[in-house]
């Protein structure tokens, strides 16, 4: 009579237990949900990331990139709507947000639409050369921890036109043929950063090789003579060089269709004195290119630097270029008039390192040196901090801030006079 009795009561501890169970295996998912979301895999994985020298590091988050639903699954995934003050429109593009990867990053045209999953507004691949060619014997990237800085020496490695231009195509060809509104995989802008191969006889015939490979696929171009890693390559960024370069540039851009003739750009050194700054700002001028790149890495070495890594050979990036990139920034806006959009980049690592680069004269910023340290988490930090900063000093765009402080100087001027 009993165990009659008994059976009930039993069933019901079984459901109750069953209730329990389901609850904490749900508060487990959202646990791990949270985790992922707000970055905390990233950062609690990072240590073991550390461990592994940095170019493996590189080449596993490329792995991760080339596959958007990964990107997803690790929490990685920046995909709501960007605040509307972040929105801008540059060369008859529109840009969902001002923050971009900078090239070097994705140099084999990989991992695009994984990027753009994780909030860049824009993806900037290569540099490519034309032939595949294996740059500089490893190691050759390091890690300067202390420094909030890497140190490269990649030397224009490249799979090369034949390997990078096909996966450009195939990602335009996606982002061609889907409805709208864009499926994040396919909604960013795309730049393609041009190199020349390191035993090239013709820097000319390089470039415009590129522009015949990408132009029609990518929304803009990038000329890449700053490198310090290629012999010989930052001297083209003298004015015979640079105008005999570009007038080839255009030219190869010419021939093109007329509906796929993209903005050039050039990017630069921050290394460049003054007198090769207004070099480049008139030559940019005559020859009807679309906008600068300010800059490539530096081959300065700060005296703060505190790695034991600093006197490695190679580009510096990352937080010490900040300051001497974003003041040739804005000497670049100055000696162009304002007349040339700018990408500003070095050093971003947070919304006040963009916004400053902004107010200093870039219609665009990129990162590259604070992702691979901090991870994705640094894109959607970057972009809401800088949308606070447009909101706390009133502007509704980031249009309104390019050049700000150029505006300010010359308003306190007036009123001194």
């Amino acid at each position: 009579p009993h165990a009659a009795h008994d059976r009930p009561l039993a069933s019901g501890g079984m459901a109750a237990r069953r209730l329990v169970a389901a609850g904490a295996g749900a508060g487990a998912l959202y646990a791990a949900y949270r985790f992922t979301r707000e970055g905390q895999l990233y950062l609690a994985a990072k240590p073991l990331l550390d461990l592994t020298d940095a170019e493996t590091a590189h080449r596993a988050g490329i792995a991760v990139g080339s596959r958007p639903w990964l990107v997803r699954a690790l929490g990685f995934a920046d995909e709501g709507e960007d605040h509307p003050s972040l929105r801008t429109r540059v060369w008859d593009l529109d840009f969902r947000n001002p923050v971009g990867i900078a090239a070097g990053y994705d140099k084999h045209a990989e991992s695009i639409a994984g990027l753009s999953v994780m909030g860049f507004g824009f993806v900037e691949i290569g540099s490519v050369t034309p032939e595949p060619q294996p740059g500089n014997p490893r190691p050759r990237v390091f890690r300067l921890k202390e420094d909030g800085a890497v140190i490269n020496r990649y030397g224009f490695n490249s799979e090369g036109l034949a390997a990078a231009a096909p996966r450009v195509a195939a990602w335009r060809a996606l982002r061609d043929a889907a409805p709208a509104p864009k499926p994040r995989e396919v909604a960013c802008v795309l730049g393609a950063n041009l190199g020349k191969n390191k035993t090239s006889v013709s820097a000319e015939a390089d470039y415009a090789e590129g522009v015949a490979a990408f132009g029609e696929d990518a929304d803009y171009l990038v000329v890449n003579v700053s490198s310090p890693n290629t012999p010989g390559l930052r001297s083209l960024q003298g004015r015979r060089d640079l105008q005999k370069l570009l007038g080839a540039v255009c030219r190869a851009r010419a021939a093109l269709p007329p509906r796929a003739r993209p903005p050039v750009l050039v990017k630069i050194a921050p290394d460049l004195d003054d007198a090769g700054l207004k070099d480049v700002a008139e030559v940019a001028l005559k020859a009807g290119i679309d906008g600068i790149v300010v800059s490539n890495t530096t081959n300065a070495r700060p005296d703060t630097l505190r790695s034991p890594h600093a006197l490695e050979m190679g580009g510096l990036s990352g937080r010490p270029l900040l300051e001497p990139s974003t003041r040739v920034l804005g000497r670049v806006y100055e000696l162009t008039g304002g007349k040339l959009p700018l990408i500003g980049v070095g050093g971003v690592a947070s919304g006040e390192d963009a916004y400053a680069k902004i107010r200093a004269g870039a219609s665009l910023v990129q990162l590259y040196t604070s992702f691979a340290l901090a991870g994705p988490g640094v894109v959607r930090r970057v972009k809401c901090e800088l949308a606070a900063c447009l909101e706390r000093d009133g502007f509704a765009t980031v249009a309104e801030a390019v050049g700000a402080d150029h505006r300010e100087g010359a308003d306190k001027g007036k009123g001194a006079a």
